[in-house]
C-alpha cells in the first residue's frame, strides 16, 4: 500500500530472525538500537525518514529516538507498541507480573514449536477472527518464519520486553503516529497505548484505535492500518511542514522495523 502511493520502503530483519546475523549476544534494546543506527549510517538514510515499528520494533524506535535523536526522522508510526514499561514494579502497577514472562520463557525451552502454536493463536486471535480475517496458510506461514529464528533468539528475547522505555518517551520530538488493536492479547491496548495516550508521554501523538484488533493488525484489519498510516504520512502534522512537501515530491522514505512476524 505504501509503495502504490509513492512511497520508498525498507525493511530489515532484526539480529537472531530472517537473514540477519545469528549472534548469542546483543539482545538488548540499547543494542537493536545501535543496529538500526548502524544499518541508516550503511545505507545514508539522513533525511526524511519515518521510521515504523511493529511489536518488538515499536521499542526499537523508541530507543532509537531516545538515544540518538530524531535528526533526519521526519515522523514514527508504531503499530502494536510496547513502551512504556510492561513489566509491573512498585513505580509502575498497571504493569504485567513478571511470572508471566517466566512462564513464556519456560514455555520456549521445553517446546518452542508448541509454544509458537499458542502464541500465534493469540498474535492473530484465531477463536474469534479465523478463518474470516485470517486463513490457514497465512497462519502456518508466520509459524514457519518463527521456527527459522535462532532459537537462543526466541527465549532471550523475552526479557528485552521488560524494557522500561519512560525515560525515552519524552525525547521523541517528531509527530507520531500509534495505531493498536484493543483486542490485543499480546501487548494489550490498556497496558501500553492507553497509557502513552492517557499519561501524555508522547508530547505530539496520533491514536488510532482499532475496534477488536487482535496484535497483528496489519494482517487481520489491513483497511483501517492502512488508512490511518496514510493519512498520518500525506497529512501536515503540526509543526512539520516539511514532511507533507517532501512527500508530494516523492521523499519520503519508510523503514520498517520489526516487519517479520517471528516473534515479536
Amino acid at each position: 500500500m505504501l509503495l502504490e502511493h509513492g512511497y520508498r520502503c525498507i525493511s530489515y530483519d532484526r539480529r537472531g530472525f530472517g537473514q540477519s546475523s545469528q549472534p548469542t549476544c546483543g539482545y538488548y534494546y540499547d543494542t537493536f538500537a545501535d543496529d538500526l543506527k548502524a544499518l541508516l549510517d550503511h545505507l545514508a538514510l539522513d533525511q526524511d525518514v519515518v521510521l515504523v515499528g511493529f511489536s518488538m520494533g515499536t521499542g526499537e524506535v523508541t530507543r532509537y529516538l531516545g538515544t540518538y535523536g530524531s535528526a533526519g526522522v521526519s515522523k514514527a508510526m508504531l503499530l502494536g507498541v510496547i513502551p512504556p514499561f510492561l513489566l509491573q514494579t512498585e513505580d509502575n502497577p498497571k504493569g504485567v507480573p513478571g511470572s508471566v514472562f517466566q512462564d513464556i520463557k519456560h514455555a520456549i525451552v521445553a517446546d518452542r514449536y508448541a509454544y509458537f502454536d499458542d502464541f500465534f493463536a493469540n498474535f492473530y486471535n484465531t477463536d474469534v477472527l479465523a478463518p474470516e480475517r485470517i486463513g490457514d496458510a497465512a497462519l502456518r506461514a508466520s509459524i514457519n518464519v518463527a521456527g527459522r529464528s535462532v532459537p537462543y533468539a526466541s527465549y532471550a528475547c523475552v526479557d528485552t520486553w521488560l524494557t522500561d522505555f519512560r525515560g525515552d518517551l519524552p525525547k521523541i520530538d517528531v509527530p507520531t503516529l500509534v495505531v493498536h488493536g484493543n483486542a490485543d492479547r499480546i501487548l494489550p491496548f490498556e497496558a501500553t497505548t492507553a497509557r502513552l495516550r492517557d499519561e501524555n508521554l508522547i508530547a505530539n501523538l496520533t491514536v488510532v484505535e482499532v475496534e477488536n484488533g487482535p496484535h497483528n493488525i496489519g494482517w487481520t484489519h489491513p483497511e483501517e492500518t492502512n488508512a490511518a498510516m496514510l493519512e498520518f504520512l500525506s497529512g501536515e502534522a503540526k509543526g512539520d511542514a516539511r514532511a507533507s512537501r517532501n512527500h508530494a515530491a516523492g521523499g519520503n522514505l519508510c523503514l520498517a522495523v520489526g516487519a517479520r512476524v517471528a516473534p515479536t
